[in-house]
């Protein structure tokens, strides 16, 4: 069976060539201007205000444009970025261990199995040494050290100490002081925020990103706003796979309905499973909830030697405990990167030496750690952390070891976009999470804020004056045609899920197309799996619009009506991701393909084939169409990736 058909090459024609220390500052100059007074005359709209989006509308209000930026929560800062909590990795060196932008930029790299961009790692990594100084003069409260110095820790995949933190609140503190730029814009008139709602269509105009279509959740009317260019910052798409760290409302609708009209998608397959997770605890819950990475710089991984050991962790000797990553990966141990502590701890599992109910989990332990240091030193790092565990479990982490198991986290894949973070829609952007740029298939710990900022802040101002400047754009308003037909298309989809009146619920579809999604294309893939998802989908999207059932009308608050479009977009992106998952025959990063695997069962690649980005073009009622981008290695030459 046909699933795809494959297209035409594509390539990122805006990264310039030569020496990457100087391509970003080469690429900032050559890029035109639009001076100060024309600014004003200028409209973007922002979706999104998370790191990258609160920091680009920010920065763009700052810089003189009228800005409209909108969020399908109440307030700005409760976007999920507030979730992150380990850190964000800068090269400072302040520990004098060797690091620097190239390590960063190496280590970068090499922890997205050599599936990333070279030009954009560099760039994320001369960056962040800009972010850690924005941030500390808008007042965000990094740890410290005894003498003043900003504090840094350990983080997976690197052997330097470059991640800066706030307790294990980093993503809330980050995102405050995003959102004090933010509203200071507001308060200025330079930037107008619009809570409380979602879009549901991109107006495309000449080939070109117009504007939006936004339904108020709280009142139920659908309208149309217009701009000169248009910036997507909303988010991942994890949610896919129901459990997840991600909060109940995160979705992919803005990217997917820009996919819909013209925007590749590029590498969907590439998730990431994050390794220190609470277990899950039954069908009742909804989401999963993320123990920080930092964990693993004092806690001890390990599962007992033997299959079906009962006892109490505290009643198993040293010498019947397996410190598996320790053992297997003496070099990092514990900071292996998240994809290959992910597997190991699948590993240990499968060969029943799990713990806890079901045997789906593994001891993280501080005992060492407390008795080094001291319990009021552990508790000075992490304290907030251990208190959030044992308010969800019962158990107290300073007296028993932690149970985590691996739990879907952030997406690597998400709208193609070009150096400038330009999709293939000529005036669309996309910030953040929502691209795909930076992190190949797997990305390393504390990166996603340093992207988000790196985005927001520095990158998107300086390029989208390249494009506003060298296009001249009418005004449109919403009589236009094509404004007339995004909202009608918008408005037909909610009276087309509202008036199917099945006998299922959302949420049981959501949950069953998670559960699909788990199983085939969750941690391990295979061939005869991916298909059988993909039919399954298909067969689940069927049944989706002839029994769901969305209570209500769409006069009003309606979430079940939200979540109805949400998981009908998932419905549509999951295929896409198997579809992904199947043609690439190959095992990078967070894609593990059961057939493509060393003897000691690491990942194998095959960059004779597949050293590409893997960019869809949406296909309608006809299959997805496959573009590739080749990637080229000047700096970091491809080798098995090695962290023994």
């Amino acid at each position: 069976m046909e699933f795809y058909t494959e297209g035409d090459p594509i390539a990122d024609t805006k990264a310039p060539d030569g020496p990457i220390e100087t391509r970003w500052d080469r690429r900032r100059f050559s890029a035109k201007l639009v001076n100060p007074a024309n600014r004003r005359k200028m409209t973007v709209i922002v979706v999104g205000t998370g790191l990258a989006g609160g920091a680009a509308a920010a920065t763009l209000g700052e810089q003189g444009y009228h800005v409209k930026s909108y969020c399908f929560q109440d307030s700005p800062r409760r976007a999920h970025s507030i979730a992150a909590q380990g850190g964000i990795n800068a090269a400072k060196n302040y520990r004098n261990d060797g690091d620097s932008v190239y390590r960063l930029f190496y280590d970068t790299v090499k922890g997205g199995d050599f599936r990333a961009r070279e030009s954009n790692v560099h760039r994320l990594a001369q960056i962040s040494v800009n972010i850690i100084d924005q941030c500390v003069a808008q007042g965000v409260p990094f740890a410290r050290e005894y003498g003043g110095l900003l504090d840094t820790r350990s983080f997976g995949g690197t052997q330097v100490q470059r991640t800066f933190y706030a307790r294990g609140q980093t993503g809330q503190q980050l995102l405050l002081g995003a959102y004090q730029a933010l509203e200071r814009q507001i308060a200025a008139g330079t930037v107008e925020m619009h809570s409380r709602h979602e879009m549901l269509e991109l107006i495309v105009v000449d080939g070109r990103a117009r504007g939006i279509v936004v339904r108020d959740l709280i009142t139920g009317e659908i309208t149309t706003d217009f701009a000169d260019a248009v910036v997507l910052a909303s988010g991942g798409y994890g949610n896919v796979f129901f459990l997840s760290t991600n909060a109940m409302g995160s979705n992919v609708t803005a990217t997917w309905k820009a996919h819909r009209k013209g925007a590749l998608f590029a590498n969907p397959c590439y998730t990431q499973i994050h390794p220190t997770c609470i277990p899950v605890s039954g069908d009742h819950q909804s989401k999963l909830t993320l123990m920080s990475e930092s964990l693993r710089n004092d806690g001890r991984v390990w599962v007992p030697k033997t299959g079906g050991d009962t006892r109490a962790p505290q009643d198993i000797p040293e010498d019947e405990r397996d410190y598996y990553l320790e053992r297997i990966y003496p070099a990092f141990g514990n900071l292996v990167p998240r994809d290959i502590a992910s597997r190991a701890a699948k590993y240990v599992c499968d060969e029943g030496r799990g713990v806890g109910p079901g045997g789906l989990g593994v001891y993280l332990d501080f005992a060492d750690a407390i008795a080094r240091l001291g319990r009021a030193s552990v508790e000075a790092k992490y304290g907030n952390l251990f208190e959030m565990y044992e308010r969800i479990t019962g158990e107290d982490p300073y007296q028993v070891p932690m149970r985590i198991y691996p739990a879907v986290h952030y997406t690597m894949g998400g709208v193609w976009v070009d150096y400038d973070l330009q999709s293939t829609i000529p005036g669309l952007f996309v910030a953040g999470e929502a691209n795909f740029s930076d992190h190949g298939a797997n990305r390393l710990g504390a990166s996603a804020l340093m992207q988000g900022l790196a985005d927001g802040y520095f990158v998107l101002p300086n390029t989208i004056n390249d494009y506003l400047a060298t296009n001249s754009l009418d005004k449109i308003d919403e009589s236009h045609p094509e404004a007339v037909a995004a909202l009608t298309q918008a408005q037909e989809r909610i009276d087309k899920l509202l008036s199917v009146n099945g006998d299922r619920t959302v949420d049981s579809f959501h949950r069953e197309l998670g559960k699909i999604m788990w199983e085939y294309c969750g941690m391990e893939r295979t061939d005869e799996g991916l298909r059988k998802a993909i039919a399954e989908i298909r067969a689940l999207r069927e049944q989706f619009w002839q029994r769901v059932k969305v209570p209500g009308t769409a006069d009003g608050l309606n979430q079940s009506l939200e979540r109805a479009g949400r998981v009908a977009d998932f419905l549509e992106l999951g295929e896409l991701m198997c579809i992904d998952a199947l043609h690439r025959e190959e095992s990078c990063g967070g894609h593990f393909r059961a057939e493509s695997q060393s003897p000691d069962g690491e990942a194998e690649r095959d960059d004779e084939r597949f050293s590409y980005v893997a960019a869809w073009e949406y296909g309608g009622d006809s299959a997805p169409v496959l573009h590739k981008e080749d990637l080229n290695f000047e700096y970091v030459h491809p080798t098995q990736r090695s962290y023994k």
